[in-house]
């Protein structure tokens, strides 16, 4: 009887379950069950283990894409190395580019870093800008409100629940905003340098200054003379921090910070990539680390 009533139980809640969301990344993800809660089923396709330029293509996440309703892309060039050859093999109409279940969320946040042009000579940049927005904990008040309004759109049966959950995630997101910033105020040191440009939407929006970066040019491995220089830069500086994500090589990082009396600090890029399991400790992990 236990095991037909728990039978029962998962095929009402698959059928609840309106929209078969997939999103790029687990931020997103996590965003996305907030607002949907039992109308929708999500599936992150990238592991936040992974480095998020470079996700394995697998033939599992075709069959993924193939079923579903809505795809929420990070955007801005992000996803370009494995992204759209998924989704030309699953041929799914729609989930398309400008299609109705297509959302890219670069579209509906400020970019920084936009480069004034474009070549292999300036390394792997990106041409509508630095894609890492959702280390800003703010742009997820922005990435909600994209995704009620795409839920909405494709589901305007449930438009007034999207819209309640949106409220109230609105609200309790706020109030978890301010202790965040409460506690980037007590910062002391705000001197950094980063491996990657993972960071500089959380640095910008807390006051931190980046002195470089560990890779002299965007998606370059570090060389031995820009090694030296950095060292020599941090010295003159002062700077104390090296943030380190958990995917790119850590000797050099460490190699650097003991030479120029340094701490490395590990940073997440997305929920999940420390263990954390919600959206709150995933920032609480970050403020935690770089905060000092």
């Amino acid at each position: 009887m236990k095991k037909i009533l728990l039978l029962s139980a998962l095929l009402s809640s698959l059928a609840f379950a309106s929209l078969q969301v997939d999103t790029t990344y687990s931020t997103m993800g996590a965003v996305t069950e907030k607002i949907g809660g039992d109308l929708v089923s999500v599936t992150v396709l990238g592991s936040s283990k992974y480095d998020p330029h470079f996700i394995v293509p697998k033939p599992s996440l075709i069959a993924k894409l193939r079923r579903a309703d809505l795809l929420i892309m990070n955007g801005g060039g992000l996803e370009m190395g494995w992204l759209p050859p998924l989704m030309r093999s699953a041929n799914n109409a729609n989930i398309q580019n400008g299609a109705k279940g297509f959302l890219d969320m670069s579209h509906h946040v400020k970019m920084i870093n936009v480069p004034t042009s474009v070549s292999r000579g300036f390394g792997d940049v990106h041409a509508q800008g630095n894609p890492h927005y959702s280390s800003d904990p703010y742009a997820i008040l922005a990435m909600a409100k994209a995704i009620e309004s795409k839920l909405s759109e494709l589901d305007p049966t449930n438009e007034k629940t999207y819209k309640g959950n949106l409220e109230k995630f609105l609200s309790e997101w706020k109030v978890y905003l301010n202790k965040l910033d409460a506690k980037m105020a007590t910062c002391q040191d705000k001197k950094v340098v980063q491996y990657h440009q993972l960071f500089n939407y959380f640095l910008k929006r807390y006051g931190y200054k980046s002195f470089g970066n560990v890779e002299p040019l965007p998606g370059i491995s570090p060389s031995s003379s820009h090694t030296l220089e950095l060292i020599n830069m941090m010295r003159e500086n002062d700077v104390k921090i090296i943030l380190q994500d958990v995917y790119h090589e850590k000797k050099t990082a460490k190699f650097i910070a003991q030479k120029a009396g340094a701490e490395v600090k590990i940073i997440p890029h997305d929920l999940g990539a420390d263990g954390s399991k919600t959206l709150e400790d995933f920032y609480d992990g970050v403020a935690a680390q770089i905060c000092r």
